[in-house]
């Protein structure tokens, strides 16, 4: 991202402008990854303290997003960016949202620990969700590295790994409707399986929105609505 356009400015406060939205952007990234790893490690350790960290540390979050959203704006205003760095600046604004609701569902993902930790069979039900949270949050760590480095390449790559989030999520779906179908009893614990179950899935998809906005950075295409196994030819596509 600094390639592309902190180095190529006469104004060195306008490079810093830049940098510091980038580097703010980067700030939030880390910690709604590290919120999506201890709620995944809460799940399926049935780790009370972590889950109960997972609640509190959305707030430094917030922060963030109404920090870079008002820095972007004043920029917008003050600046008035055109081409690449226009784009950078709707990029900044786009990702924080999905950066925001990514902490979202973890949160989410923190509560139904929070939920089960009285409970054995439920705790058992949880970690079923290991594999699926691992696969996740190696899609988010990637996505957010592309991200920083305005990996196009990558971006692509990464972002065909949705299709076996999907599969990954309705087997696992499948399963747990299995244990529901055996025992009418456990339906309320394994509906809380599901909420995790279902955040997952949606954090795998605000991935896929992370790593589009890389694609409409680098090549000023929007690949939103595109079916992924058209979106490298798209991108290579003349005008």
């Amino acid at each position: 991202m600094d390639k592309m356009n902190l180095d190529r400015h006469i104004s060195s406060q306008f490079n810093d402008e830049l940098e510091s939205v980038r580097s703010q952007l980067m700030e939030m990234g880390g910690l709604v990854e590290m919120q999506v790893r201890d709620a995944l490690q809460a799940a399926v350790n049935s780790d009370s303290a972590l889950a109960s960290k997972v609640l509190t540390s959305d707030v430094k979050i917030n922060n963030l997003e109404m920090t870079i959203d008002a820095e972007v704006t004043r920029i917008i205003a003050k600046r008035q960016p055109t081409a690449g760095d226009l784009r950078l600046m709707l990029v900044a604004m786009k990702a924080i949202g999905d950066l925001e609701r990514i902490g979202d569902e973890a949160q989410r993902i923190a509560r139904v620990a929070l939920e089960s930790f009285s409970n054995s069979q439920q705790q058992d039900l949880l970690g079923n969700v290991d594999n699926l949270g691992k696969h996740v949050l190696s899609v988010l760590t990637d996505s957010l590295d592309a991200l920083a480095r305005m990996d196009m390449e990558a971006a692509v790559r990464i972002h065909q790994e949705d299709k076996k989030i999907d599969r990954e999520y309705e087997a696992l779906l499948r399963l747990l409707m299995t244990y529901m179908m055996e025992d009418s009893r456990s339906i309320p614990k394994i509906l809380n399986v599901m909420w995790a179950v279902r955040s997952l899935e949606r954090i795998g998809d605000r991935c896929q929105n992370l790593l589009e906005y890389i694609m409409y950075m680098v090549k000023g295409k929007d690949m939103r609505h595109t079916d992924p196994d058209t979106i490298e030819e798209k991108l290579h596509a003349k005008k």
